[in-house]
């Protein structure tokens, strides 16, 4: 597994029993994502963004030293590294200490997620396919708007008790309502495998990806399988699925 150091920048490879403890970050793709390739290890990132900063100032404020992010810890050119990526990324988010949802089409001036016409509910990170796990996957999710300002939490962590903010308001309902999803499952109370097949299946039936493939193999975590990643099957993925 391949972290980010947030302090220094640079990526650096860990094993299973020296995994260290990492937050990591759920997004949406956008057109100037910065990724492995423009890592070096010399010189470092030989760029930056918005959207890594804010990560990594998130993560050295809640007193982590890694980060976990898919666009720059993941190297694509990779086959059997990105399939390996793919068939364990349900438990990386799992594993994470906690998750920063960063909804970029979420203004900075929304404070108040559950307004009439809040950006919120109509975010761009409800409708794609592999964002389904990064809510279910993780202990705990905080969402964020453009400008890295909080707009609530969950924290479904059973040592702790169930604990949520979100003004005043119960946000594994409000979430559900937005997703189709049973509130006792986003809360973690209930386990995933409680739903039948066809109601974990019909949780994706709205949502896109970018690659036909895909809409398959963001499932894997879902039903706890491994399959390998074959890009350019199709449609035949899901059959394989």
């Amino acid at each position: 597994m391949r972290l980010l150091n947030v302090r220094t920048r640079e990526l650096e490879e860990f094993f299973e029993k020296r995994i260290p403890k990492y937050a990591i970050l759920s997004h949406t793709w956008g057109e100037d994502e910065v990724t492995f390739r423009e890592f070096d290890f010399v010189v470092r990132p030989r760029r930056t963004s918005l959207k890594i900063d804010g990560c990594c100032a998130q993560a050295l404020k809640g007193g982590f030293e890694y980060v976990w992010i898919d666009t720059c810890c993941i190297d694509k050119s990779s086959s059997a590294e990105l399939s390996e990526a793919v068939n364990s990324m349900f438990a990386w988010y799992k594993r994470a200490e906690i998750c920063y949802v960063y909804l970029s089409d979420v203004s900075s001036h929304e404070l108040d997620p559950i307004n009439e016409h809040s950006d919120f509910k109509k975010c761009r990170w409800f409708t794609r396919g592999w964002t389904l796990q990064e809510l279910l996957a993780p202990h705990v999710p905080t969402f964020y708007n453009t400008s890295w300002h909080p707009l609530g939490f969950l924290d479904k962590n059973p040592k702790r008790g169930l604990r949520m903010r979100l003004g005043y308001f119960d946000l594994p309902s409000y979430l559900g309502r937005i997703t189709k999803i049973p509130p006792e499952i986003i809360s973690g109370e209930k386990n995933l495998t409680t739903p039948s097949i066809a109601m974990r299946m019909s949780w994706a039936s709205t949502r896109e990806t970018t690659r036909v493939e895909d809409i398959a193999y963001c499932l894997l975590g879902i039903f706890d399988i491994a399959m390998p990643m074959i890009y350019g099957e199709g449609r035949k993925a899901f059959m394989r699925l």
